[in-house]
């Protein structure tokens, strides 16, 4: 039999394709893994270096001037302490300091970058003499002109995301807080390279003896990883993650980078939406100071709280939190850096928490209005991650008034009105600067700002617009000529008749104009609008700074046009600064993170309305306070205070308004329910409660109303708007442009040597 052949090519072994199958795995393994980690290091190279120096811009209230003769009581400086988070201390050891013997402040004042100098800490005297500051001066006692204490940081602007931060670079940190940090949570952080085994055995053992977790084996720079980098996943594939990114976060960056950043990251609680992120917050939320005021219980707290902020929050978990500090502090005496004295004294202390409340110091209504008029010239990239550093007249002082006055209102008034809201807006007349905003009944939590965002139906606000467009012409109005109060009826473009009413429902015939405004006639304010043209009342409106584009129909001239309280405001700020417009201000300057000055927003007033005509319509606006609609203002303020404004009530008595002004602040008030249901409140029973009692408390100047150039005072007899003489009975002094007034006497005041008897008689009692 023939042989077979035999293959000479040689059978590989079995295990030869193992290998060769193993390798292949190997490579594929390799290139994956490769790939993960060129992915793990792109992020944490691109994620680290944009999130390390993110930092929201800051929002300052104005700084308080401290100077003979200012108008502060001392409960009011010791107040607006309060929220700079000024310490008792009657050794004045550090800046942020005093302390208060009956009328005298002795204040260590911090040093701080304002947009025109830097001023370096120092310590003062302040001496008060009842409501008022009766001296400054120098330990020494040499007397001061002034000292400008640093403004308190009302809020920050977050355009994108709900955290905030306030950086500190490692070298200006506490050595205590570093010391303290690393000893409780990274002992060998700068001995490991990103993961340590030795704290990975040491926390798997102590869960082990527990039957719980109870010790984590991360170090510093995996939790600065999966705050940043990662969710909050817990899997075996995260913490592999974790620990490959921080290998390479330790690769790229140095041991102080990581620290530095970790200090200003690290996530420690949460203030309403705000997330507060890194010490220097925490330091400003939990205790109103800055970080390198903390002394060693506070850091110990705050330290405590990384292991979990929700869970150890001092604002609702006061004993959790209290328990955790101290077992921070005890794990620093058992390092020997305290004494058992001192450990015990330290575990005594409270938490020192510097108020109830996590809002106090919030003002979201205000800082809402500097966010929308930054929007304007700055990108939310450079609100988010520059630092700036804005500027504002806020008052905290003025602001604390205006709360306390609405929310008195609507307490008073929440018998009968559960639902009602409310807002007010306040500027400084002499320079249209917004010094206050209340966005709603609750002031200190964020949401619907009805300040800037209720648009409602105005009422009678918008009645002196029309008297002040009939006086700029002098020659066919005065004060003193007759309009006429009676029923009018006219169509409307779609067939329909628009017949208004007055509030009484009565008639009141032909009535002088001034009383027309002071008791608010409706009948006779929409005749003189139709007499004028609806379209120049509108006209007036836009020259006293209304910009919204408002209807062009009759019911306009009652009120009908929404406005929100804030652009009715910018109307009534220019009828109290006598005709002149200025755009109303909440930043004056805005410099970078170092306090190098970027921008300055000064105002430029113009006379956009004519002076004599708003002299004129201040007049019957004073008028409408004594003797009109608005007189319940006197059954709070002193009745020789001058003061002027206008009551407004919207149709159904859905909106009750009042705004008006004395000599240093102008303020609007609006309420009304958010449902736009009726309240059964007019302006006189409503809004005008609040503004009588924010004007008690806040202001300290009545409005300065003298005679002035191109304008005439005369005597007038009220029976037929004649001219008349002083002695005359009844007669009334007005005053007139050029000259407007009425020549031809009234017969009913004859120049008897009687009657210039009395009047002498009558000067004289």
């Amino acid at each position: 039999m023939p042989k077979k052949k035999t293959s000479t090519r040689k059978r590989q072994p079995r295990r030869f394709f193992r290998f060769q199958t193993l390798f292949k795995l190997f490579v594929v393994f390799c290139v994956v893994g490769l790939a993960f980690v060129v992915y793990c290091d792109i992020q944490v190279r691109s994620v680290f270096s944009d999130i390390r120096w993110q930092q929201p811009a800051k929002v300052y209230a104005r700084p308080l001037i401290l100077a003979p003769g200012v108008p502060l009581g001392p409960q009011d400086l010791e107040y607006e302490l309060g929220l700079l988070g000024y310490q008792n201390d009657s050794r004045l050891r550090y800046p942020g300091s005093f302390y208060r013997q009956q009328s005298t402040f002795a204040l260590h004042y911090r040093d701080f970058a304002f947009p025109d100098q830097q001023r370096q800490a120092g310590r003062v005297l302040v001496h008060f003499a009842g409501s008022t500051v009766r001296r400054v001066e120098s330990m020494s006692g040499a007397a001061l002109e002034e000292v400008v204490l640093e403004p308190t940081v009302i809020g920050g602007i977050y355009p994108n995301v709900r955290e905030d931060r306030l950086l500190v670079r490692l070298e200006d940190a506490p050595r205590m807080l570093v010391e303290v940090l690393l000893q409780v949570e990274d002992k060998q952080f700068y001995q490991h390279f990103g993961v340590s085994p030795r704290g990975i055995a040491r926390a798997m053992l102590a869960n082990l003896k527990a039957g719980r977790t109870v010790q984590g084996g991360s170090t510093i720079t995996q939790q600065l990883v999966k705050n940043v980098l990662l969710t909050r996943e817990r899997s075996l594939w995260r913490k592999f993650q974790e620990m490959v990114m921080a290998i390479l976060l330790e690769i790229h960056y140095s041991k102080d980078d990581i620290l530095e950043a970790y200090i200003n990251q690290v996530y420690l609680g949460q203030e309403g939406s705000r997330a507060i992120h890194g010490f220097a917050l925490a330091a400003r939320h939990y205790f109103n100071k800055p970080l390198e005021e903390l002394n060693l219980p506070q850091i110990a707290m705050l330290v405590g709280m990384v292991k979990g902020p929700s869970y150890y929050d001092p604002w609702r978990r006061e004993d959790r939190t209290r328990e955790r500090r101290n077992l921070v502090l005890s794990e620093l005496a058992e390092e020997g850096w305290l004494s058992a004295d001192q450990l015990a004294a330290f575990q005594r202390q409270s938490l020192q928490l510097a108020k109830s409340s996590a809002l106090e110091g919030v003002f979201p209504a205000y800082v809402d209005l500097v966010r929308r008029q930054l929007r304007r010239d700055y990108r939310n990239a450079d609100l988010a991650n520059e630092g700036l550093r804005i500027f504002t007249p806020f008052d905290p002082l003025v602001q604390r008034h205006a709360e306390r006055a609405l929310t008195a209102t609507l307490e008073q008034l929440g018998a009968q009105q559960a639902e009602l809201q409310g807002a007010m807006t306040v500027t400084s007349v002499d320079n249209a600067d917004v010094v206050a905003v209340v966005g709603g009944r609750r002031p200190r939590f964020a949401g619907f700002n009805r300040a800037l965002d209720a648009l409602r139906p105005i009422g009678s606000l918008i009645k002196p617009a029309i008297y002040l467009t009939a006086l700029q012409q002098p020659q066919n109005y005065t004060l003193a000529t007759f309009v006429d109060d009676n029923p009018i009826a006219v169509k409307n473009p779609d067939g329909s008749l628009w017949t208004p009413s007055n509030y009484d429902n009565e008639v009141h015939g032909r009535v002088m104009l001034h009383e027309a405004l002071s008791k608010s006639y409706n009948l006779a304010a929409a005749r003189l609008g139709l007499e004028l043209g609806v379209s120049n009342v509108i006209y007036t409106l836009k020259k006293l700074g209304v910009q919204r584009p408002l209807p062009e129909v009759p019911a306009l001239l009652l009120g009908a046009a929404e406005l929100s309280p804030i652009e009715v405001h910018a109307m009534y700020q220019t009828l109290a600064a006598n005709g002149r417009l200025q755009s109303l201000r909440a930043i004056y300057a805005v410099t970078d993170s170092q306090g190098r000055l970027l921008a300055r927003y000064p105002q430029k007033p113009r006379q956009s309305v004519d002076e004599e005509a708003v002299h004129l319509l201040q007049y019957a606006m004073i008028e409408t306070v004594r003797e009109g609609t608005g007189r319940a203002v006197y059954q709070t303020l002193p009745a020789d205070y001058r003061v002027a404004g206008k009551t407004g009530t919207s149709n159904d008595f859905r909106d009750s308004w009042f705004s008006g002004f004395a000599g240093d602040y102008a303020a609007t008030v609006w309420l009304g329910n958010d449902d736009n249901s009726p309240t059964s409140l007019t302006g006189s029973s409503g809004a005008l409660k609040a503004w009588r009692q924010f004007m008690v408390e806040a202001s300290r100047q009545q409005m300065p109303f003298q005679p002035i150039e191109g304008v005439s005072y005369r005597w007038i007899d009220p029976e037929n708007g004649r001219g008349s003489h002083a002695w005359c009975e009844g007669a009334r002094q007005m005053p007139f442009i050029g000259g407007s007034w009425p020549t031809q006497e009234s017969p009913r005041c004859v120049r008897t040597l009687p009657n210039i008897f009395q009047w002498f008689r009558n000067v004289f009692e």
